[in-house]
């Protein structure tokens, strides 16, 4: 049986791909330090490593102790960082070094392939939408920066034949997972989704809308969302066609390529909740553009992929699990 190591295992996308790897029958080895994880997440059925990619020695360790078959690599920190100059070098650290030392490890382990977790991030803010993979990459934070820099890496270790990889840019993750095994743990919590809801429990006391005068429909900004249980089978299936042979070297987008506004969001969760939360409108932010959705057009035509879930599900599925963190 084939046993694939899930680098940040334990965290809200790597955990729902633990779940959805075994329930294809792979066996699933979750390694995590932790730092952002959480322990309620990981399934009873996956073996777990609580360590740290920058420690080579214990990297290495557990690829023979488990005799991995192939990676799927989450572990590249929290996607909203600190610009200030003394959190950098910890960033860095703990992202561009342990992943230099994966590529690492699975070169002298001969262990070729690699699904890894990048993200929307690495265009910035592109110049049209639907965005297609062939755009210009210009990251406007240190997290896209480096997500970009690791696919380049990777194509690099590809092109002298050490590593065949797929590289899956994906936009806003939600939900969570259908029989409320996982979801988003997240502090401070920053998106969304998960924001709302925390005011329909009563969390918080509104919930804010920035700028309602966008050249959408209703005014408000639209973005690509896309449920975590669609994000876990892409890269299932991103890594059976690593096996196959049928893909060496892609970065794909993975997004509804429909996308919702923020207040058709905010409407839906009041519907789901019954519960009719404050709501203010307040100043735009700097940056914000209009609309950003992704043409999901390459994973429809690569992996056969495209999301089941819509909106509803998405925010039903969310909001049980909330629920059950009271």
């Amino acid at each position: 049986m084939l046993k694939i190591l899930v680098t940040g295992g334990a965290g809200y996308i790597g955990s729902q791909t633990a779940l959805h790897l075994l329930d294809e029958g792979y066996e699933v080895v979750i390694l995590d330090n932790m730092m952002n994880g959480h322990e309620d997440v990981i399934p009873n059925e996956a073996l777990f490593e609580n360590q740290d990619l920058c420690d080579i020695d214990g990297l290495e360790q557990v690829f023979d102790k488990h005799d991995i078959s192939a990676v799927i690599h989450f572990a590249a920190g929290p996607s909203i960082v600190s610009e200030k100059a003394e959190a950098l070098p910890s960033y860095y650290e703990n992202n561009l070094k342990g992943t230099l030392n994966l590529f690492e490890v699975m070169r002298k382990k001969n262990v070729k392939n690699i699904v890894f977790s990048s993200t929307a991030a690495v265009y910035g803010i592109p110049d049209s939408t639907p965005i297609t993979e062939e755009m210009d990459k210009n990251p406007i934070n240190v997290y896209g920066y480096v997500k970009y820099m690791t696919e380049k890496i990777l194509a690099d270790y590809n092109r002298s034949g050490l590593i065949n990889y797929v590289a899956l840019r994906y936009f806003n993750a939600c939900g969570a997972d259908s029989d409320g095994r996982t979801g988003e743990l997240h502090n401070p919590e920053t998106h969304l989704i998960p924001l709302v809801l925390q005011t329909a429990l009563k969390k918080r006391d509104k919930i804010y809308i920035f700028g309602d005068d966008y050249d959408t429909e209703d005014g408000t900004c639209i973005r690509d969302y896309v449920h975590t249980e669609d994000l876990a089978r892409a890269h299932v299936y991103a890594l059976k066609k690593l096996f196959e042979g049928k893909l060496t070297a892609e970065a794909i987008n993975l997004g509804s390529g429909e996308g919702y506004s923020v207040r058709s969001i905010i409407n839906e969760a009041k519907k789901i909740t019954k519960v009719d939360f404050a709501v203010e409108v307040t100043e735009r932010r700097e940056g914000d553009p209009d609309v950003l959705i992704a043409s999901s057009a390459k994973a429809k035509e690569l992996l056969d992929w495209q999301p089941e879930h819509d909106l509803e599900s998405i925010i039903k599925t969310a909001w049980n699990w909330h629920k059950s963190l009271e």
